[in-house]
């Protein structure tokens, strides 16, 4: 993975991808679990070859994406698409849905606190350390990432598709695009 900036054709296709916010936030849980899978492939790579290129080079990948990109979609979520969702609902009973997207900001301060505690033992890895990842520690981030991705998946973001309107829907990519530093070509 590369930190340089996207070709200007891959922010072609990044701007068109904001076009439909549902699909790129369903895209991110995909990525999500490819993470996920790295980070669980981890444990026994390091009981058996330690803090070697390998650890260290997905051990930065692994932080580069949660340190980033879960961290943005966590935030589009939150600020952008859970709001939208409650404004839809004007006139009805948002409770149900309130409730729903309180949960699941819940479940994102859980996520993001056994990440920052898992993060701390990969940087240790990423320096060159050989300190256990505990498979513990790492299957209680993923179960729970997989519990919250199906439950965003079943429910949430069919429910987005049917309520929210296309002018929202552009609003929330939009969003998505400049949390990113990502500007419309001229």
């Amino acid at each position: 993975m590369s930190n340089e900036m996207p070709s200007r054709q891959g922010r072609s296709l990044l701007i068109r991808g904001f076009e439909a916010p549902l699909e790129m936030l369903s895209a991110c849980h995909g990525r999500i679990e490819r993470q996920c899978a790295t980070l669980r492939r981890l444990v026994p790579h390091l009981a058996s070859h330690g803090a070697d290129e390998d650890a260290r080079a997905a051990a930065a990948s692994i932080m580069r994406y949660f340190d980033n990109a879960a961290k943005h979609h966590h935030e589009d979520e939150e600020k952008d698409l859970f709001p939208a969702l409650i404004e839809s609902m004007a006139g009805s009973d948002p409770v149900c849905l309130r409730e729903m997207t309180q949960g699941l900001a819940e479940e994102h301060r859980e996520l993001e606190a056994r990440w920052r505690h898992l993060r701390a033992k990969l940087e240790q890895i990423v320096a060159g350390s050989a300190v256990p990842l505990s498979s513990e520690d790492v299957q209680a981030l993923v179960r729970l990432y997989e519990r919250h991705m199906e439950r965003e998946e079943q429910v949430l973001l069919p429910m987005a598709a049917r309520l929210l309107s296309d002018d929202a829907l552009e609003r929330i990519g939009r969003s998505m695009r400049e949390r990113r530093g990502i500007e419309l070509p001229e």
